[in-house]
């Protein structure tokens, strides 16, 4: 099995307690009980647009058969913020962070202060997420019930990016009473 990273920030040590490729190899990849092929984790530390263009070689050859992703408060899916780019083909980008998931990373207890939320991260791009053969969404928390609402029974938008999850043949979304408080109850 190969893992691809979903999104770090730029600029971020990987020793800072808020990198998501210490978080992915404390919690996940070291974990496993058998190695994997291959992890590719995103270096943000240097040159993003470098490391988006290594990234997306190695994705280029390795078709990914599911996609493990989750919603922001912001209905953002890796770190594509509102107004999320849905044409570009490019596998990896550099985005810049909304200040709504600045708070959020903010709120989560990473980041002591705002001012300390990097700005700008490099994140999976959405058409990359969309191109896995199955994707499985689990969205936890009352904090996430609007942008659930939005995703699931609002417009396709770039402006609620999880609305493109919709497109997919192959989405599994798991929510909790909390994240699922907002939804119209259907019979």
């Amino acid at each position: 099995m190969t893992a691809f990273h979903l999104d770090e920030y730029v600029g971020l040590l990987i020793t800072h307690p808020a990198s998501f490729r210490r978080y992915l190899w404390e919690r996940f990849h070291r974990r496993l009980p058998l190695p994997l092929a291959a992890f590719h984790y995103i270096d943000a530390e240097s040159d993003p647009k470098a490391e988006c263009r290594r990234l997306g070689a190695i994705i280029a050859q390795n078709p990914i058969d599911v996609a493990f992703i989750g919603i922001g408060e912001n209905a953002h899916i890796a770190f594509n913020d509102p107004s999320a780019d849905f044409t570009t083909q490019a596998p990896y980008i550099a985005v810049s962070l909304d200040d709504a998931c600045r708070r959020q990373q903010l709120g989560e207890g990473w980041f002591p202060t705002f001012d300390e939320v990097p700005r700008q991260a490099i994140s999976m791009s959405c058409r990359q997420i969309l191109k896995s053969r199955s994707i499985v969404c689990t969205v936890p928390d009352r904090r996430k019930a609007q942008a659930v609402q939005l995703a699931v029974e609002g417009p396709l938008t770039p402006d609620v990016p999880a609305s493109i999850l919709r497109e997919h043949q192959d989405l599994t979304l798991f929510l909790d009473r909390e994240s699922a408080s907002l939804l119209r109850r259907t019979t």
